[in-house]
């Protein structure tokens, strides 16, 4: 009567048994290092930049205002239109102008009128002073009133030359080649000499400037690594740099660094300089934001891939891979960026073995399985 007893007990325990056989096993395999690509550090030439942000302006920013009062009765282009040097923008409503050259063409015909007459008087006289007829004094006096009337045409021509060039401002034309830049103003509106706004504004980006500043110490380890004696000098040495626009396209033409200012900023304590760079299609607007590249060679940099670091509030760290293959942590300091890897300055040496890749899964003390890899391949394939 005791035997299905005895079996039962025997099969409960052979079932823990088993169990307890797959919890090991399993945890057998869960403790089995994994592979992971693992790179050798070596010193290598590379070609770094550092990035700066930039205000763009065209070569020529040109306000549009009107010099005298009045209506706008037309508008002939618009916003972002292309113009040329001497193409018709704006007419000014102001009939007063065109009164006042009517008026002073009346006086010029006026002074012309009483010129003649003057000197009629002056061809009377004279005779009859050659004759002792009448006195001297009468030919001075009328050659004296000659003179005023010649006086007063010539500054009736004056007025006239005034009035046509008033009426002249009525037309407002492109002072130069460029892109129209916004209208405040629509037909109808009235403007003044003192308007606060423009009635646009014409850019130039057939070349482009972007405005940049780099701090004091980045102005003298840039400066003092440039070839030359003045600062002048040092700038035609520079390399060519290039436009990073807001969209992350590199624009397709390189610039170059032109000027730098004399003083320092001493409220920012930064120095403010310029790049000029080719716009031949007009793809860049006055206005815009972008960040100049300047690039820079290092002889010897150990590289570190970007995907094999981590940040940890805001410290970069990467994972070391010591004698018995466990992996540690490591806090390195970079100098700048070259392509899509770090150039170290602290934190690492030449010779270190460093995991290149996956290291999400990593923690601090974890037994790898290493693979080798290639840097050059880790470097040239992002």
């Amino acid at each position: 009567m005791n035997t299905p007893k005895i079996h039962l007990a025997t099969m409960a325990i052979l079932v823990i048994l088993s169990s307890c056989g797959n919890k090991k096993n399993k945890d057998k395999t869960t403790d089995q290092a994994k592979p992971y690509p693992v790179i050798t550090l070596s010193p290598k030439t590379a070609s770094i930049y550092s990035d700066y942000p930039a205000t763009i302006q065209g070569i020529q920013n040109i306000e549009i205002r009107p010099k005298i009062d009045g209506y706008v009765a037309d508008i002939y282009v618009d916003e972002g239109a292309s113009v040329k040097k001497g193409q018709l923008l704006f007419t000014i409503n102001a009939p007063q102008y065109e009164q006042n050259v009517k008026t002073t063409e009346a006086n010029i015909k006026i002074a012309v009128a009483d010129v003649n007459a003057a000197r009629m008087n002056v061809d009377k006289v004279k005779p009859l002073v050659d004759g002792d007829i009448v006195s001297p004094y009468q030919l001075e006096s009328a050659q004296y009133t000659l003179e005023s009337r010649q006086g007063a045409l010539a500054q009736a021509k004056a007025a006239l030359n005034n009035a046509k060039t008033n009426l002249s401002y009525t037309k407002i034309y492109s002072p130069v080649d460029g892109v129209i830049g916004t209208l405040p103003y629509k037909i109808g509106s009235l403007v003044s000499s003192t308007t606060t706004n423009p009635l646009t504004t014409v850019s130039n980006i057939e070349k482009i400037y972007a405005y940049f500043s780099i701090n004091e110490r980045q102005g003298l380890d840039f400066f003092l690594a440039a070839k030359g004696v003045t600062m002048q000098q040092k700038l035609t040495t520079l390399p060519p740099v290039s436009l990073v626009l807001a969209n992350g396209n590199v624009l397709p033409t390189t610039g170059k660094v032109e000027t730098a200012s004399g003083l320092i900023n001493a409220q920012t304590g930064s120095i403010n300089m310029r790049a000029t760079f080719p716009n031949h299609n007009g793809l860049v607007r006055s206005g815009s934001s972008a960040v100049v590249r300047i690039p820079r060679t290092i002889d010897a940099a150990l590289l570190v891939p970007q995907k094999a670091t981590y940040q940890i509030q805001g410290k970069l760290f990467v994972y070391i891979l010591d004698a018995s293959n466990k992996v540690k942590s490591v806090e390195i300091t970079t100098a700048a960026s070259s392509g899509d890897s770090f150039v170290v300055q602290k934190g690492l040496k030449a010779g270190d073995k460093i995991v290149a890749d996956g290291i999400s899964n990593l923690r601090e003390g974890l037994e790898i399985k290493p693979t080798k890899v290639n840097a050059d391949s880790v470097y040239n394939n992002p």
